[in-house]
């Protein structure tokens, strides 16, 4: 028996099927996989030129057969399982707007084709608005990403396999068996996958090698007809463009406004201009949804997929899906499976978790979650008294950072400020109201509660300072 916990969603419920695993989580409908557009694709922006600089052609094919069998793994697991979840097959665009984009463009189709995958450049890009050109990937997919999950979790039936709800993990232990922990009780199983977006559990190993990127998303619905494809700008501000029907209605969602956790940034101001892109460019009506997410990047722009550290013997990982998680989850999940089935995986080198990789893109944080001393306040912090209605601040109660919301209706809640992943402090993030981690990307409800890890652990209630 293989036990497995993922906060994402696609990347465990995929090995569950095949290897027969206990599944650990809060929600087969949350997570990282509940805020993705549901592109199915092997054309990640300009992912072949950058991984053949950084590394050879070769080890870029390895990455394009992976994403490409993924493709097809995921078309075949909906065919086999008859999951509902709006499949179909579309082209997938990275287009240029300007000269430069357009150079960059060319190169990646050239390089692409040349890689065996399914790329053309093309001038005729089916977007409302004029581009000079684009790489074109035929034979792509979209799909509605939670419905997926849930077809997946429903694959996931008896026989030694079983997918528990509320009832996320808090910890491990490598051995034979290894067991996992949650609130709830223990799991024995011979292998663990960690599959939570930046794992937990490996005293920060991957927090050196992998940074947290948040991204965000708007969604309006739409007079026009649907697009028959998907899209992803090379120029800046990034954009990525597609359409979904829900009902009988179709939705425009355009994303990006990206940029790494630790910087601060004006949600508010982040969709304000992505909402402006969608009524301007797409004819888009106003806006519907919206909403932000993180995802983890790695250090060499490869995905890690093996032992969790070089020490582990039964625990594994799967981290550094760089925001194509639905494809590059799942050819993760397909290494594990046939590495845990004894098996040979011909990407499993180009994928493996303890490869020498540049370090130091993470941020330096003490080296055990909940040991840590928190860091001495700075002066002058507001009290409950400067906090106004719908705001949250990190403020000093007797040398402890404590973070304190006050809802619009004036009610207070206050919890420590130390993130209980590896002590960084967290910043409020007014647009969703949340408690945001800048280091590791950890995030949490105003009442502490964890929505996204590697945080494994609430942030505990704390004293309110005295009103001013």
């Amino acid at each position: 028996m293989r036990g497995g916990w993922d906060r994402d969603g696609t990347t465990g419920r995929t090995a569950a099927v095949p290897l027969g695993c206990h599944g650990r989580r809060r929600h087969v409908r949350t997570g990282v996989t509940g805020n993705t557009t549901g592109k199915v694709t092997s054309l990640h922006r300009l992912a072949y030129t950058d991984l053949a600089a950084r590394h050879c052609e070769a080890v870029a094919a390895v990455y394009g057969e992976a994403n490409e069998a993924a493709i097809e793994h995921i078309a075949g697991v909906v065919a086999a399982e008859g999951i509902d979840c709006g499949f179909r097959r579309v082209a997938n665009y990275t287009y240029a707007e300007s000269p430069a984009a357009l150079a960059l463009v060319r190169e990646e189709a050239a390089l692409a084709a040349r890689l065996g995958l399914p790329a053309s450049f093309t001038t005729d890009v089916p977007l409302p608005f004029p581009v000079l050109g684009a790489v074109r990937f035929d034979g792509q997919a979209q799909i509605h990403a939670l419905r997926y999950v849930q077809g997946l979790a429903r694959a996931v039936h008896g026989d030694g396999s079983f997918v528990f709800e509320e009832s996320p993990a808090t910890g491990f232990r490598d051995g034979s068996p290894a067991v996992v922990d949650s609130e709830r009780g223990s799991v024995r199983a011979k292998d663990i996958i960690v599959a939570t977006n930046l794992p937990f559990g490996d005293n920060g190993f991957f927090a050196e090698r992998c940074y947290a990127h948040r991204s965000y998303i708007v969604a309006a619905r739409s007079a026009a007809a649907p697009l028959d494809a998907t899209f992803v700008s090379v120029d800046e501000p990034m954009r990525s463009i597609l359409t979904v029907d829900v009902g009988d209605a179709t939705y425009v969602l355009a994303g990006g406004e990206g940029h790494p956790a630790a910087e601060s940034a004006d949600s508010a101001e982040r969709y304000g201009r992505l909402a402006a892109f969608a009524r301007d460019r797409l004819g888009a009506g106003d806006i519907a949804f919206r909403w932000s997410t993180q995802d983890a990047m790695p250090a060499d722009g490869l995905p890690y997929v093996g032992l969790l550290t070089p020490e582990s013997r039964h625990v594994h990982v799967i981290t550094g899906l760089r925001k194509w998680g639905l494809t590059n989850g799942t050819a993760a999940a397909l290494i594990l499976r046939d590495t845990l089935c004894g098996g040979d995986n011909p990407w499993a080198a180009v994928f493996d978790s303890t490869r020498s990789s540049p370090a130091g893109l993470g941020v330096a944080a003490p080296a055990a979650a909940g040991t840590a001393e928190q860091p001495p306040a700075e002066p002058g912090e507001a009290v409950p008294g400067d906090v106004a209605p719908g705001e949250g601040k990190v403020v000093d109660v007797q040398g402890a950072k404590v973070a304190v919301y006050a809802s619009p209706g004036g009610h207070v809640q206050s919890v420590s400020a130390v993130c209980t992943h590896l002590g960084c402090t967290v910043e409020f993030n007014p647009a969703d109201v949340t408690w945001d981690c800048p280091c590791h990307g950890s995030r949490f409800s105003t009442d502490g509660t964890v929505i996204q890890g590697p945080a494994t652990r609430n942030l505990p209630a704390a004293p309110a300072p005295d009103a001013g």
